[in-house]
């Protein structure tokens, strides 16, 4: 009798590490995991500034969490990703790496090994405003070497898959993310004493606090108006712009800023309930929060950007200024507020589904289909 084939194994790298905490790769890989370890043994990328490793050895079945002493965020990933991608080099198979802040390092590793890689691109990095010409630089170079050494890049919207195409001749994996996993909770009396504000309607928003998502926006915006409250959830105290904001709006009737929920129940019983949903993000393609609000027939008020229009399929009410949020705000009524929640629910649950996105996952980077023959790059 034949043995069982040995699995081979895979690195995720890219990601803050699990429990997922709000990032949207880390909500990715939180919902990849269960359906990947089935085909093969996996390995998730971790730093030990965000997670303790005595914590979280076991929150994952057969998954291996491995803990990096950088941090994941900003100017940082560049070392993190390129110190876990070094690692994984020695340890893995195949890798899966979520943006591409390593990926200067994969002509070299591909060079001299026959290791297999998946990117997924993420937004297109390298043209945010939030990183100086130096940073874009790299980031360009390095978007160059992932699309020349991988064997395949993802792509989660389909403006960025245009871009790919447009300006490498490239033919991306469109791979979105799902929102299922979000589920309605109704609202009980600890909650409403805790959350006065959910006695009545008001308006959500849940995201990491940046520039880029237009908190400055979105916080002007319903500070002019009086027809509905907002509550906010953010890491607010991890930047200058979020410890402005929550000072300059910490004391408006309307406005609640409320700090980082991990606690999924609670942060699905805060959005689940809402009146409107709205969502500031201005980059990084197909966003998780959103589609997550979408699964919800949250009502979307969305920043409007190509990226916004094509995940919502042009069916959310868009907004450029805070002007423009006041007034679709103002303008709101219950027929419009159905349409809404009815659009959002049907797109969601044709596209926007885990099992969906975790069987496009599996395929792309099936073991059946990769040679482990070559050490060459492309």
């Amino acid at each position: 009798m034949n043995s069982p084939k040995a699995k081979k194994k895979l690195a995720i790298i890219g990601t803050v590490g699990l429990p997922a905490q709000y990032g949207g790769f880390e909500t990715l890989v939180e919902q990849l995991v269960p359906y990947l370890e089935k085909d093969f043994e996996v390995t998730v990328y971790c730093s030990s500034k965000f997670y303790s490793k005595k914590d979280q050895k076991q929150f994952y079945g057969k998954t291996k969490l491995k803990y990096i002493p950088f941090s994941a965020n900003g100017i940082g990933s560049i070392p993190y990703d390129m110190i876990s991608l070094i690692h994984a080099a020695f340890k893995s198979d195949i890798f899966l790496i979520l943006g591409v802040s390593g990926c200067i390092l994969l002509p070299f590793i591909k060079f001299f090994t026959k290791k297999k890689a998946f990117v997924n691109i993420d937004g297109i990095e390298w043209k945010r405003n939030k990183w100086n010409p130096l940073i874009k630089t790299f980031l360009r170079y390095s978007e160059i070497f992932a699309v020349e050494s991988a064997e395949g890049v993802i792509t989660d919207n389909k403006v960025i898959s245009d871009y790919l195409k447009a300006t490498y001749d490239y033919e991306s994996y469109l791979i979105e993310y799902g929102g299922d996993q979000a589920s309605h909770q109704d609202i009980d009396r600890k909650d409403i004493e805790n959350y006065a504000f959910l006695k009545g309607k008001y308006a959500f928003s849940v995201c990491r606090i940046e520039p880029e998502n237009n908190l400055h926006i979105i916080l002007e915006a319903m500070a002019q108006q009086s027809k509905l409250p907002l509550a906010i959830v953010g890491n607010w105290d991890k930047s200058d712009y979020g410890r402005e904001l929550k000072a300059k709006y910490a004391d408006h009737s309307y406005i609640h800023i409320l700090d980082p929920i991990y606690e999924k129940v609670l942060l699905n019983t805060l959005r689940s309930n809402c009146y409107v949903y709205l969502h500031g993000h201005s980059a990084g393609g197909t966003n998780p929060s959103l589609v997550e609000a979408m699964n919800l027939s949250l009502p979307i008020l969305a920043f409007d950007v190509m990226y916004n229009r094509e995940t919502t399929e042009d069916e959310a009410i868009f907004f450029k200024t805070s002007g423009d949020l006041k007034a679709a705000i103002d303008g709101l009524n219950q027929s419009e507020i159905d349409r809404l929640a009815s659009s959002m629910k049907t797109i969601a649950q044709r596209r926007y589904t885990w099992k969906v996105i975790a069987d496009k996952y599996k395929t792309m980077m099936s073991p059946k289909k990769l040679k482990f023959t070559s050490s060459r790059i492309k």
